[in-house]
């Protein structure tokens, strides 16, 4: 077959130039046009009567315009042929005649998966009033919390008996960040509440709940432990929660190769103990007794995320030490191993049902716990004059149970049981704390969005370790709670 490249190349060659044009449809059509109307016109011309010129001299002519035409014919096609491959060929320009290195072929591909640049900056918060009656008495530092480990140890501590309370602390304030890097995104999260606590308990004040950041698959800063699981934490308007529950926000650094529904993560956490000195609080051979870490804590984390909810497994790995400092005797210096494991869950009853559960046992946890006393506690070891007391590592046992369920979408309620029982050592204190109990049911109310109504009943029991002595108490709480929030881009 013929090429017509040729030809075609030809008509675009500029005149005194090896540059070729370019043509558009449009140049294309008035060219064409050009080259037409003359061949209609001659067309014309040879279909004339023969009566109207004489048979010598429009002989030549004829000869001369046949010719003419066959030219004229032949541009026809090749602008024919020119205008049906502009139609085919793609609008961008033409590509080069040599194939181009592989990144420009794919660099269009890419640059279509890439997500838009920018960074998203999110301030949010919200206002609460937490008020209510508490119809027994607790320790005057925690009067708006029930906290089982802050009740009286003994009959009259904290009394008198039945109060108004009314605070703001739980009122908070956070900024939240997020930039797409080629590590991946780039999240921060800084925020802070008016909950006093330690030297400022009982104040409202600021206080520190998270000051973290993490890049792609790393973590670091404060935030809640992998030991933990903030999702078992009940709809409340109870600032404090469940006795039984992990609970901590602590300084660590991360890694999470897994991430979203199912995920897992690795860290290594501050380290850091309280121990309980029991019936020889007096003596002089424990004052010189200083707690010593020399290595971080060690946590994890893998949950398993489904439709029906999700089920967690956590783990944690401590090294509690302890140096006597005096020259007293006996040295009473020594170390004990710090373990636990955490299985806790989120159970779609239904739309309106959500069921959260967590069981937790371990040895030297108690820090990490929502509401326990120490980690470490006497042991009688009257067989080693050497050394006849221990510190051992306090076994416990932890457990909640919770139902929230949505009415409509104004009202909701939450309802569920929370335990921790602690074993003591034989050389603790009779009044020291053995077991707490915690409850509470409530109904919430929601008149327009970011708006919060709630009414809460509240239950908590203390037992002390072998005294006998055991009290309860009772709240009826009523919260006012106003969100906002405000995002950005850039």
């Amino acid at each position: 077959m013929k090429s017509t490249t040729k030809p075609v190349r030809a008509l675009l060659v500029r005149r005194g130039s090896r540059e070729p044009m370019s043509l558009n449809r449009s140049t294309i059509w008035i060219r064409a046009g050009r080259a037409i109307l003359p061949l209609i016109a001659l067309s014309a011309l040879c279909v004339r009567p023969a009566a109207a010129q004489s048979e010598d001299a429009k002989k030549p002519d004829l000869e001369q315009l046949q010719k003419r035409l066959e030219q004229l014919e032949q541009e026809v096609r090749d602008l024919k042929s020119q205008l049906s491959a502009a139609q085919q060929a793609p609008k961008a320009p033409a590509a080069p005649t040599t194939a181009p290195p592989p990144a420009v072929v794919s660099a269009p591909a890419e640059a279509a998966q890439k997500p838009a640049a920018g960074t998203t900056l999110d301030i949010y918060g919200f206002a609460m009033l937490d008020s209510g009656y508490d119809f027994r008495t607790n320790d005057p530092n925690w009067y708006d919390v029930v906290r089982p480990t802050k009740l009286p140890s003994f009959r009259g501590e904290f009394a008198p008996d039945g109060k108004v309370y009314a605070g703001v602390r739980q009122t908070r304030f956070g900024v939240k960040s997020s930039t797409p890097t080629k590590f991946g995104d780039l999240k921060t999260t800084f925020e802070f509440e008016l909950f006093g606590t330690g030297v400022d308990a009982g104040q409202t004040t600021f206080r520190l709940r998270h000051a973290y950041g993490e890049l792609g698959q790393f973590g670091a800063g404060q935030t809640w432990s992998p030991f933990m699981d903030i999702d078992v934490f009940p709809n409340s308007i109870e600032y404090w929660g469940p006795t039984g529950m992990v609970f901590f926000r602590n300084v660590q650094v991360r890694w999470m190769p897994l991430k979203g529904d199912s995920r897992i993560t690795i860290a290594l956490e501050r380290p850091g103990a309280s121990a309980d000195q029991g019936i020889y609080q007096d003596r002089i051979e424990l004052q010189g007794v200083r707690a010593h870490f020399t290595l971080p804590d060690l946590s994890w984390q893998a949950r398993l995320g489904r439709k029906w909810g999700y089920v967690q497994a956590a783990g944690i790995f401590r090294k509690i030490s302890w140096n006597d400092t005096d020259n007293v005797e006996p040295n009473l210096s020594g170390s004990a191993l710090g373990w636990g494991l955490n299985f806790s869950s989120n159970l779609y009853f239904n739309k309106k049902n959500t069921g959260k559960f967590q069981i937790v046992y371990g040895e030297g946890i108690q820090n990490y716990m929502n509401d326990a006393p120490v980690d470490i506690g006497i042991k009688n070891n009257f067989g080693n004059p050497a050394k006849p007391i221990l510190g051992v590592p306090l076994p416990l046992l932890g457990i909640v149970a919770f139902l929230d369920h949505t009415w409509s979408e104004r009202f909701s309620s939450s309802i569920g049981y929370s335990m921790l029982d602690i074993q003591n050592s034989d050389a603790q204190l009779s009044s020291d704390f053995h077991q707490g109990h915690y409850a509470l049911a409530n109904l919430l109310y929601y008149p327009v969005k970011k708006v919060m109504i709630g009414s809460e009943f509240q239950f908590g029991r203390r037992v002390n370790f072998s005294d006998g002595f055991n009290v309860n108490d009772y709240r009826m709480q009523f919260s006012f709670r106003y969100d906002w929030s405000k995002g950005f881009e850039f």
